[in-house]
């Protein structure tokens, strides 16, 4: 993300308001703002379409077809492939392999389609048959799902080459063209509201993916048809896929959860959720979702400095720069999570406090209202510690991320399961619990690599080169053999 860093230090050089409001407001586009179009754009074409007067019952399926289609596509491609065709990409760029990024597109684009579209398939046709819903509206909705997860993988490559405004661009173009798509086909072709919304964000994903896809073969336009090293790197960095697994479903797991609950809702027999907790799961993200700002320009700012430095240091330099070099980082890391929980918690209670006052008015009150103070706390300690975990990744220390994440999914779990007992306003305790592990872990980790930092950097590699073969005799000397050759050399000389 060094990229990130130099245009972010660039406006922060100024030191005045408008630079700071500057700094923030990019930060927020190479961030969020592809998830404020989509929010943004599906409000206008339901309030554009009248969206309202439809019965409760397509109303509600509606909701839960989009609901399944962000999580779901979500999963599909961060689940289990994202990180280590990143890494793949990363070090192909880094060693000048251009010509292997695009071969790991396309196999890693045939993974993902075949881990989430499968699935997909089986669950729409279930909709369809046992749900009873219109063959059209399953389709559509089949059809939305699998561009998104077009777009949400696409998105992973341009994300390692930095082109974060473009990603955002994109969006806007494709929501755009959705709203535009939305009011033809009402208005002009006389579709049915459900129908032209959904056909309309087909559309808008569809045309994001294909910009995607465009802006990757401009930046790569060979491809060297090494398709088999994806696999490689899929057996090599096995941790870090273990590692994004369980953090990725911890995210979710306790939703799931909830879904088992009394208080859950079954539309048309297939499609599941808890519409209260969700939707308290949802303000509580988007009330702590400014710590992945903050941790984004403060990273790239100050920390990526001190860390390459002490790379540099650890090339080239005396015992001592190595040493000053490598305490630098860690005081630079341990003021950076300071930094980050005093401003989030300082962001979070003013956020928190609007939401308590505003959202009842519109609406949002009640049993809602009452689940989201837990969870609010949950994902603030949660985004503490995908800080501190990332700050493992700079450190190559994957059995501790793979540590820090199952022990956040498993205790999150578990609490999410004993919380359903308790009232409403314990409810969120599971993703309490399971962040605040995660974070422990990934905290004590941290200080056990700054303990024996010499150690991990120094004594981690090895002298000699890896190979899957047959293990050679361990006989390296014989002294019969030795000795009837010392007396035919004698002979032959006498």
């Amino acid at each position: 993300m060094a990229g990130v860093g130099v245009k972010l230090k660039r406006i922060y050089e100024k030191k005045s308001i408008a630079a700071n409001v500057l700094g923030i407001g990019y930060s927020v586009i190479i961030t969020v703002a592809p998830v404020l179009f989509i929010v943004a754009s599906v409000w206008v074409m339901e309030n554009a379409l009248g969206f309202a007067d439809e019965s409760y019952l397509t109303r509600d399926l509606f909701s839960s077809v989009i609901l399944y289609i962000f999580i779901f596509s979500l999963l599909a491609v961060h689940l289990l492939f994202s990180p280590v065709l990143s890494r793949f990409v990363q070090d192909a760029i880094f060693e000048e392999r251009y010509g292997d990024v695009m071969p790991c597109y396309q196999v890693g684009l045939l993974l993902t389609l075949l881990f989430g579209c499968i699935p997909g398939a089986v669950f729409s046709l279930w909709v369809h048959f046992a749900g009873g819903v219109e063959a059209g509206f399953v389709f559509l909705g089949y059809c939305g799902y699998t561009a998104m997860i077009f777009v949400l993988y696409s998105m992973v490559y341009l994300s390692v080459c930095k082109d974060y405004e473009r990603i955002s661009l994109f969006f806007l173009i494709g929501m755009a063209a959705a709203c535009l798509c939305a009011l033809l086909l009402r208005y002009g072709l006389h579709v049915e509201v459900t129908y032209s919304l959904l056909s309309a964000l087909a559309v808008g994903f569809l045309l994001i993916g294909i910009l995607e896809y465009t802006a990757l073969k401009n930046y790569f336009p060979e491809n060297s048809g090494q398709y088999k090293l994806v696999f490689v790197y899929c057996k090599k960095w096995w941790k870090l896929m273990a590692s994004n697994f369980f953090y990725v479903l911890g995210l979710y797991i306790h939703n799931f959860v909830f879904w088992s609950h009394e208080t859950r809702s079954v539309v048309a027999k297939s499609f599941i959720c808890n519409q209260n907790y969700d939707m308290a799961t949802y303000i509580a993200i988007f009330t702590n979702i400014s710590t992945l700002i903050i941790f984004i320009s403060s990273v790239e700012m100050n920390f990526n400095k001190k860390y390459k430095a002490y790379s540099e240091a650890v090339i080239g330099g005396k015992w001592g720069d190595i040493d000053a070099a490598g305490s630098r980082m860690f005081r630079q890391l341990s003021e950076e999570l300071l930094n980050l929980v005093r401003l989030q918690f300082i962001i979070t209670v003013t956020v928190y406090l609007l939401c308590v006052v505003i959202l009842p008015q519109l609406g949002f009150a009640g049993s809602i209202m009452r689940i989201y103070p837990c969870l609010a706390a949950g994902f603030f300690i949660l985004f503490i510690m995908y800080a501190a975990m990332h700050f493992l990744y700079y450190f190559n220390d994957f059995a501790g991320a793979v540590l820090t994440a199952a022990g956040f999914c498993a205790v999150t779990f578990l609490g999410s399961v004993l919380s359903m007992g308790l009232s409403e306003t314990w409810y969120g305790l599971g993703i309490v619990l399971g962040a605040f592990a995660g974070w422990t872990l990934a905290y004590a980790r941290l200080r056990w690599i700054e303990r024996n930092l010499s150690t991990y950097t120094f004594c981690e590699g090895t002298m000699l080169r890896r190979e899957d073969r047959e293990k050679p005799d361990g006989k390296v000397y014989d002294r019969k053999t030795a000795m009837m050759s010392e007396g035919e050399g004698t002979g032959d000389g006498a």
